[in-house]
């Protein structure tokens, strides 16, 4: 069964639709502490602990990059031509 999310009265949106929402075109900047890099990255190499970390995310949450920076975050986003939005 597909849920529906009402957006407002005028608009409906399956969940579906809504987790695909700026696929291939939006991503996100995440700080991260090196401690949570495994979950995220289980590929990465050791990193010591207690170092604020960037993730790049796509829209839909799937990790794209990890770096020390959130400028280089945000290069890489633009060199895959993918808008950057903030999330709070």
């Amino acid at each position: 069964m597909t849920e529906v999310v009402t957006i407002n009265e005028n608009a409906a949106v399956t969940t579906e639709a809504l987790a695909h929402l700026g696929e291939g075109m939006i991503a996100y900047v995440k700080p991260v502490r090196s401690e949570d890099v495994p979950g995220l990255f289980p590929q990465a190499p050791a990193i010591a602990p207690g170092l604020q970390l960037f993730a790049l995310h796509a829209a839909d949450g799937t990790p794209i990059m990890l770096t020390d920076s959130r400028e280089a975050a945000i290069a890489n986003a633009w060199s895959q031509e993918l808008q950057t939005v903030s999330v709070h």
